[in-house]
């Protein structure tokens, strides 16, 4: 089930360095945000605190709240592993285990978490496979390893991997950077089916990437040269790219900086 998060007031540290500096902000159930900004801003930093990835960066913390449907994931009685599990992640290169064949790739995070029902596994990578709009290409291939795939392919197929476990989130960051334009559309066309179950936040690079995909966009930004990075503002993003309130904003979109 698609669930909503808030951030509220939300400082990210690595060791003594402040990387972003209190970010509050909200992300609606079934809707697509899309985090942008220049290089080293802390879009990928503020994702990857959404489901308690940076925390295995040694030295790297958090202060502030992330809410998943009114939760604290960094509560202390709250488990890592089940916040990523509920809150997935797709990654900036496609990363299947290269010798696992597809179907295992698909099945691997069930299988570790104890589920051993054949049928009940094949059932579920189908639905995935189909899911990630790749089960007709793969079908008649499931043993093959999912590194036998082509780039386009293998991204989809973490997607599938990610939503395998049915989490509430997915979060995606650039997952279309190493892609050609072919491979990206597909992927740009699976993210607008899969918001229908899941609530998807991505952060992009590519502008036009943002204004197609999502319903909201956030802008980041450093201060200055060594300032921790800062949310400058989040909105509709039609209105982020026609009328935004923040010059900052309009300068990047328009390509005066960035």
């Amino acid at each position: 089930m698609a669930k909503r998060i808030d951030v509220k007031d939300l400082d990210i540290y690595y060791g003594k360095f402040h990387a972003v500096d209190s970010v509050t902000l909200s992300v609606p159930p079934r809707n697509v945000t899309a985090f942008i900004g220049p290089s080293g801003c802390g879009k990928s930093t503020v994702l990857r605190t959404l489901n308690r990835m940076h925390e295995v960066i040694p030295g790297a913390r958090a202060e502030g709240q992330v809410l998943l449907d009114g939760e604290d994931i960094y509560a202390s009685s709250v488990d890592p592993v089940q916040v990523r599990r509920t809150i997935g992640m797709v990654f900036q290169r496609p990363n299947p285990f290269p010798t696992m064949s597809i179907r295992d790739n698909v099945v691997a995070g069930l299988k570790l978490a104890g589920t051993k029902n054949k049928k009940k596994l094949d059932e579920i990578a189908e639905r995935a496979l189909r899911g990630a709009n790749l089960w007709n290409e793969v079908k008649d291939r499931l043993n093959k390893p999912g590194g036998s795939l082509s780039g386009g392919q293998q991204q989809r197929l973490c997607i599938a991997r990610a939503i395998a476990v049915r989490p509430d989130v997915l979060l995606m960051d650039e997952p279309c950077s190493a892609l050609d334009p072919i491979s990206t559309l597909a992927i740009e066309d699976l993210i607008a089916e899969l918001k229908k179950d899941y609530t998807i936040v991505i952060v992009t690079h590519n502008m036009q990437q943002a204004a197609r995909v999502s319903d909201q966009t956030a802008f980041f930004n450093l201060a200055g040269v060594g300032q921790p990075g800062r949310l400058v503002e989040i909105n509709d993003t039609e209105k982020i790219f026609s009328n935004p309130n923040e010059k900052a904003t309009e300068d990047y979109i328009s390509g005066r900086f960035g």
